[in-house]
């Protein structure tokens, strides 16, 4: 790791970003980052514990006074998520973020930075350590597994926190504060079939999808980036028509709450049409690169000629449905907000397709500011792949976080951001999955506000954090934990 990124201010806030991605911590394998907070606060001297759930928890007394301000409880996510390039070698089970300064901007060399939500982190340990910056006490909580599932916050038991105001660091644009966000659900298609031989005079290809910019599949579903699941599907959805194309396996996507960069799939086709295959694919190319050209520059979609032909496909008769049940599953905006500006209401990642050895596995992450429209979508995906004979289930189901208007944090709040910038602040409401919701089952008294410094690219190889931003980010965070409200 660069020793440079220590060198960047606030040193308190990058130092221990430098600290954490030190750290592995992909999400459900937590082991390790859980053990390193506990650490931190013990060698701090806080109270320190874990929940049933292993949410770490650490408790910190108002600074001289402060005593008689509300308690705050400083919130973010310890773990990342994991993608990397295809030619990138990496392990993120053993490996710390390998991070570079890029003008304005700190990245990591082919791979997610783990500034979602590392940089939040970050700063509340920054806090933690803190002995000349005014707070009122502080409870920090370090949630688990925010980014399959969100079982952290979930399971994050009532009773347990004694703040009053939640502040959330876990956005990614520094003039916007959030007071609402989209809930999801996992949305899972499976089948079984059975494998038949390869006919005789057959050819084996391999195509491949690649150089998607992917992203967050809240955050960036509106931009319209190419989905190389869906790409693939066009593409055999063709082959098939015309060919009789028949699919040996697919692996596209990796993780659900990504917008899927590449795909990979192994087919066979009637040696006689091999010219001809050949001929229309690259038409098909052309016309989806022609209609990419904008958001797509880098796109790449290959196909080469496999040396061993593989010996089992999948039969004609399931393949016709499989194609068919992928080109009617939607994905991408479903409908957009009609109470906020610009804002996704409704929407759907086509995350990952596994298909090999007779098994059959379509993973999506559907995801709405309202209840009723998020099931409502959900059902038409279940609909289109139970036509096909799959198997669907529903799992990881999270609600909402419904904006509060009236919030007497977010009048702090904007005051502080008008003041420091000359200008105001966005009050939004984001197609992200915020953990602000799901703890207000628990803590429906507790007034919850959502802020961040500027990071692009999050859930891609291409993530990437502002400098700058995350000095206007600290030197907000700070004030306002000195302007919170007397009790």
């Amino acid at each position: 790791m660069s020793q440079e990124i220590r060198n960047l201010e606030p040193k308190v806030l990058w130092n221990q970003f430098a600290n954490l991605n030190a750290v592995p911590r992909p999400s459900k394998k937590e082991d390790r980052v859980i053990a390193f907070m506990k650490d931190f606060g013990n060698q701090l001297g806080l109270e320190t514990f874990e929940d049933d759930i292993r949410n770490v928890i650490i408790r910190k007394p108002a600074t001289p006074g402060m005593e008689n301000r509300k308690p705050v409880v400083l919130q973010g996510h310890l773990d990342m998520v994991h993608q990397k390039n295809a030619d990138t070698q990496f392990d993120f089970d053993t490996q710390g973020i390998d991070m570079y300064v890029d003008g304005d901007w700190v990245r990591a060399r082919g791979t997610t930075l783990g500034a979602d939500n590392g940089l939040g982190v970050a700063a509340i340990m920054a806090i933690l350590e803190s002995k000349d910056i005014p707070h009122p006490a502080i409870e920090a909580l370090f949630t688990i597994d925010e980014e399959t599932g969100m079982t952290g916050a979930l399971n994050l038991k009532g009773g347990i926190l004694q703040g009053q105001i939640l502040l959330n660091l876990d956005t990614e644009e520094d003039d916007e504060i959030d007071i609402g966000c989209a809930g999801g659900i996992d949305v899972t298609a499976t089948a079984e079939f059975d494998e038949e031989d390869t006919p005789e005079g057959s050819v084996g290809y391999t195509i491949t999808v690649k150089g998607l910019n992917g992203g967050h599949s809240g955050m960036d579903i509106h931009k319209g980036l190419g989905n190389a699941n869906k790409i693939m599907n066009r593409l055999l959805f063709d082959g098939f028509d015309n060919f009789g194309l028949q699919i040996a396996s697919i692996q596209g996507g990796s993780l659900r709450n990504a917008i899927p960069r590449e795909s990979v799939a192994k087919v066979i086709i009637a040696e006689v049409y091999d010219e001809a295959f050949v001929f229309d694919m690259q038409q098909i190319v052309n016309e989806i690169k022609t209609e990419l050209k904008s958001t797509e520059p880098n796109l790449e979609i290959g196909f080469e000629k496999m040396e061993v032909t593989p010996s089992k496909v999948m039969p004609s008769i399931a393949q016709f449905y499989f194609v068919r049940a992928m080109y009617t599953a939607h994905n991408g905006v479903y409908r957009m907000s009609a109470d906020f500006d610009n804002l996704v209401e409704t929407s759907n990642n086509i995350a990952k397709v596994d298909l090999a050895n007779g098994q059959l596995s379509v993973q999506c992450l559907t995801r709405s500011s309202v209840e009723s429209a998020k099931m409502d979508l959900a059902n038409a995906l279940r609909s289109a792949f139970e036509l096909m004979g799959c198997e669907v289930e529903f799992s990881g189901s999270y609600p909402g976080w419904t904006p509060n208007s009236q919030s007497e944090i977010l009048d702090v709040l904007t005051s502080i951001y008008d003041k420091q910038n000359k200008e105001k602040a966005k009050v939004v409401a984001c197609h992200a999955g915020l953990e602000c919701g799901i703890l207000g089952a628990n803590y429906p008294d507790m007034d919850m506000i959502s802020f961040g410094p500027t990071i692009h690219g999050a859930h891609s190889p291409d993530e990437r954090a502002s400098i700058s931003s995350a000095q206007k980010f600290w030197k907000f965070l700070v004030e306002v934990l000195a302007t919170i409200p007397v009790k």
